[in-house]
């Protein structure tokens, strides 16, 4: 077989040159009778990191010296400093020092130290910088000559392949578990903003956090980040962030000081097959626009609610998660091409990428509350829903900025088929994607649904959404 090919891949001026090795992996070839080979070329460049923190904590004693007789005598503090010491891995990038682990091993150590994977030479280490939005960090330690890894293409990783888990669980040493690439691209998980995990069923325990996953060519394919459990410890699940998402990190903390991320202007969703039925798609791929925000890259460009986005820039949009990372993965003021499933017809759209930067949320006479009520003979999917105008008051109390416009949902009666899908502080801004401004105009609305099912788009939380509420025929 040929030989791999193993290259410096610096894609940012001033950035070390990583070794990657961008072959894909030989599934041909007869498996190993043992793994040690690979294990002795991976394990050199697994660290030990060990943290030091301070805490405050309550004085246990402090109760006592409630009575004024202590408190003649003695003055002592309500709160006490004691020092807390965390345990995780890391993984050697380069050979002067650079080590990718994960963020939530180091957060807020005031004391770093890093131990070679024989634990008999510890190093002080600095953080260069942190990424928590991808749970990823990259500390430097200042020597010369240290075992960098070898980093795959971990986009060419496949479901099946084996996989070897190294670090440092509970602190008893390296140590080396092995399974599979359970899955590929995980996310929805909820564990960071930014999510491309690699699932496997390789044992990880606290403290491997940080460690490498390697395949059986010795090639990093991910940080070990987390695991599923309920009992604390390995329970099959575990995940790993990939290694090319934690390369893409490593190099924009290295070479810019933090991580400069692309921003289009839209909340996506999620593709239920429900919200395909509405929307006449014929599979739940791609990505929906519930809200464009004015004057945004996307706005410019032409998008609108209701489009799904099934390409960016060649590329297919499985999800809302993968058009998120690909968006931020694009370097602000790139020129993109946008494809997009408009009524039923593609549409193809240009849009120039801005750079992601922290969004705040802004904070803001009388109609009674209207019930959405069309009677026994006619059930409509939002029957025992309140909707209200949108005063200055519940502005305020739901926090609802004042670009939204409106009903909003006051009240959801429980037998109501909508609720379990609306809840008070909802904003209803579309039934069936026409617009309402007020509650009078959704009572309306409502009343020209024909059908035992309805798309809402709503504003909550921060953003807007489709969701569809059905009722459900009860079976006799």
């Amino acid at each position: 077989s040929a030989a791999a090919i193993i290259i410096p891949f610096p894609c940012l001026a001033g950035t070390p040159a990583f070794n990657v090795d961008t072959k894909p992996l030989d599934r041909t070839k007869p498996l190993p009778s043992s793994l040690a080979p690979i294990v002795k070329k991976a394990a050199p460049s697994v660290v030990s990191i060990y943290t030091t923190k301070t805490v405050r904590v309550q004085n246990i004693w402090a109760p006592f010296f409630d009575d004024p007789f202590f408190r003649r005598f003695f003055q002592p503090p309500s709160e006490m400093e004691q020092q807390i010491h965390g345990l995780g891995s890391g993984v050697i990038v380069t050979s002067d020092g650079y080590i990718l682990t994960s963020y939530h091993v180091i957060a807020d150590a005031e004391e770093i130290k890093v131990a070679l994977n024989d634990d008999k030479i510890r190093l002080d280490a600095k953080v260069i910088g942190s990424d928590p939005q991808t749970d990823i960090a990259v500390l430097k330690v200042e020597t010369n000559g240290l075992p960098a890894i070898v980093m795959a293409n971990s986009d060419q990783v496949e479901v099946g392949d084996f996989a070897i888990a190294i670090g440092n669980p509970f602190g008893v040493g390296q140590t080396v578990t092995a399974g599979i690439v359970s899955a590929k691209g995980r996310s929805h998980l909820g564990l960071v903003d930014f999510e491309d995990f690699i699932q496997t069923d390789a044992p990880i325990n606290p403290g491997n956090s940080g460690g490498a996953l390697v395949d059986l060519e010795g090639r990093l394919i991910g940080i070990n980040a987390a695991i599923f459990t309920r009992s604390g410890g390995n329970m099959g699940i575990g995940f790993a962030v990939s290694a090319n998402l934690a390369r893409y990190v490593c190099e924009r903390i290295i070479a810019e000081g933090k991580v400069t991320r692309g921003y289009l202007g839209v909340i996506v969703q999620l593709i239920t097959p429900e919200l395909a039925e509405q929307f006449k798609l014929s599979d739940t791929q791609g990505a929906l626009v519930a809200q464009v925000y004015p004057d945004s890259p996307a706005a410019r460009a032409g998008l609108k609610e209701g489009d799904v986005i099934v390409e960016y820039n060649g590329h297919k949009v499985s999800d809302n998660s993968h058009l998120r990372l690909m968006v931020a993965h694009t370097k602000p003021g790139t020129k993109v091409t946008i494809k997009v499933i408009r009524d039923g017809k593609p549409v193809s759209l240009q849009a120039t990428i801005g750079e992601l930067r922290g969004e705040g949320l802004a904070r803001a006479g009388r109609i009674p509350p209207k019930l959405f009520d069309h009677g026994a003979e006619k059930a409509s999917p939002l029957d025992g829903v309140i909707v209200d105008d949108l005063t200055p008051q519940l502005r305020r109390q739901y926090e609802i900025p004042d670009h939204v416009t409106g009903a909003i949902v006051t009240e959801v009666a429980p037998e109501s088929p909508a609720a379990e899908q609306l809840k008070p502080g909802d904003v209803i801004l579309e039934i069936n994607k026409k617009p309402v401004r007020n509650a009078e105009e959704a009572i309306e609305l409502s009343k020209q649904v024909q059908e035992n099912k309805v798309l809402l788009r709503i504003w909550r939380g921060g953003g807007s959404r489709y969701l569809v509420v059905e009722v459900k025929r009860s079976k006799k």
